[in-house]
């Protein structure tokens, strides 16, 4: 498979895009310095302690307080210098909420998911700060390695090595990008993060109330540190300087990929790769799959529902077979989509009703492989007795549809407005109300086009019947640039001109 990265910066914005075979699989965007949130660090005045959620809302500096659950408090016994063996790492039951934090106490958190809506950010004790191989866990002490490696020799080097170099009482991740590195590298990448921890701790202690601490990197270095690795063939950038910035980046991370790194021959880099139209077709309902099914993806509140259809894929042998390709395919596009999209949370997805228990195996194994390709953490938890099948995706930043829509002013995110026939029925009602009040013997109605088509009537007939009704002349506009659900109503006098 040939994986290659695009990074597109302006002015105003930062887009980086992944491609594997030069289809489009991730899309990463930041516009302004502030827009990402998770991962950075912030001390924090408690506001709210809420025992019967068994959380707490958190003054972080930001618009809305942030949401800490007791699960992601429990560390804070270890930052406060408390003796955390009074709990074990996975406590049979969790303490409560009121024995961890106080309201008005201050205390350090990390954003662990972007506000989202009318809910504000999800922060954690459990601080981590990632680098190019490990990740440090300051407050937890802990070993872990990426599951992604597989190599169960090289996990035993891997735990080796951090059980080495590991700090007293503190923790480490070992990522995936570090299979085959050196106990240098190791290292040297701990050595940079400790730097970083005594550096926050120190701010820390010199800063009082509500303050960012610590700062994720900005979005083309996060692509470094996270994404370009062995794996990736070619990683192109649409400007000189923010090249050598790459490079620079590199000399430092890794050198052997610096030969990787190429400057685009255009400013419009997304353009050139047709990337743009691929992100227009991830923000629509309905996907086509190139058998002629399609998939519809809603995103509500609570979860996202996935429908399957054939559409107009009609097979060659039976309907079985018929069922289990459109199947097959979906679940592959299901899985690049949910990339695409960043969708997170509960997905439930309707996969055509499938007879036998070998193809529905098939449909999973196949859904199952493809997630593995998804760096966010993803599980299938298998089909429902209704032939649903049910999984979930971590929920960590916002959505493709969350970053680049708003919701619709006129709809309000239902996807529908009033019909035109509603609409005239409640112009018509109106007219008669300023038809009552009204001296004048002429009363002008502005309109959308489809509404103002109703209120004339076939041959002028609705138009000629209103008028006698109320005794009035009346002037019909059709105004294009109105929208569907808006109108206007008022008497004409002699001296007001119709222009």
């Amino acid at each position: 498979m040939y994986r290659e990265i695009l990074v597109q910066v302006a002015e105003e914005e930062a887009k980086v895009a992944v491609l594997e075979d030069g289809q489009l699989v991730e899309i990463y965007v930041e516009r302004g310095p502030n827009e990402r949130l998770v991962g950075n660090i912030y001390r924090g005045v408690v506001k709210n302690v809420l025992p019967g959620m068994q959380a707490a809302f958190v003054d972080i500096g930001l618009e809305k307080n942030a949401f800490l659950y007791v699960e992601d408090a429990v560390s804070n016994i270890l930052w406060q210098g408390a003796d955390l063996s009074l709990y074990d790492n996975n406590p049979p039951v969790l303490p409560n909420i009121q024995d961890i934090v106080k309201e008005g106490q201050e205390i350090v958190v990390q954003i662990a998911k972007e506000p989202v809506g009318s809910k504000g950010a999800r922060i954690t004790t459990k601080l981590t700060l990632p680098g190019r191989f490990l990740v440090l866990m300051p407050v937890v002490d802990y070993i872990g390695i990426s599951r992604r490696i597989e190599d169960e020799a090289e996990r035993e080097r891997l735990r080796m090595i951090a059980e080495e170099i590991k700090p007293e009482k503190m923790g480490i991740i070992v990522r995936t990008v570090a299979e085959g590195a050196t106990q240098e590298m190791l290292s040297q990448d701990l050595s940079n993060l400790l730097k970083m921890w005594e550096r926050l701790v120190q701010r820390a202690k010199n800063t009082g109330g509500a303050a960012l601490l610590h700062r994720d990197l900005a979005l083309v270095q996060r692509i470094l540190r996270d994404i370009f690795s062995d794996d990736i063939q070619k990683l192109s950038v649409n400007s000189r300087s923010v090249m050598e910035e790459v490079i620079e980046y590199l000399e430092v991370m890794d050198m052997n990929l610096k030969g990787k790194v190429f400057l685009s021959d255009t400013a419009k880099l997304f353009e050139k790769y047709a990337v743009n139209q691929q992100i227009t077709q991830a923000l629509k309902r309905k996907v086509w799959l190139k058998n002629g099914g399609y998939i519809v993806i809603d995103e509500t509140e609570a979860l996202t529902a996935i429908d399957v259809n054939t559409g107009k894929f009609v097979g060659s042998k039976n309907l079985a077979e018929t069922v289990l390709l459109t199947n097959c395919e979906a679940a592959r596009e299901i899985a690049r989509q949910l990339r695409l999209r960043n969708i997170g949370g509960i997905i439930i997805i309707d996969f055509i009703d499938m007879d036998t228990e070998e193809h529905r195996a098939k449909v999973l194994s196949i859904l199952e492989e493809e997630l593995k390709k998804d760096k966010v953490k993803a599980h299938v938890l298998g089909i429902t007795s209704l032939g649903l099948v049910e999984m979930t995706r971590k929920k960590v930043r916002q959505s493709l549809s969350s970053t680049l829509e708003k919701r619709c002013p006129y709809c309000v995110g239902k996807g529908k407005v009033l019909s035109e026939q509603t609409v005239f029925l409640a112009l018509k009602e109106e007219l008669f109300e300023v038809a009552a009040r009204s001296l004048t013997g002429t009363i002008l109605v502005e309109a959308h086009p489809l509404v103002a088509a109703l209120l004339v009537g076939s041959g002028g007939l609705t138009q000629q019947q209103l008028e006698a009704e109320l005794g009035k002349k009346i002037v019909v506009r059709s105004k294009e640039q109105y929208h569907l659900l808006e109108y206007l109503i008022r008497p004409l006098t002699d001296e007001i001109s119709l222009n």
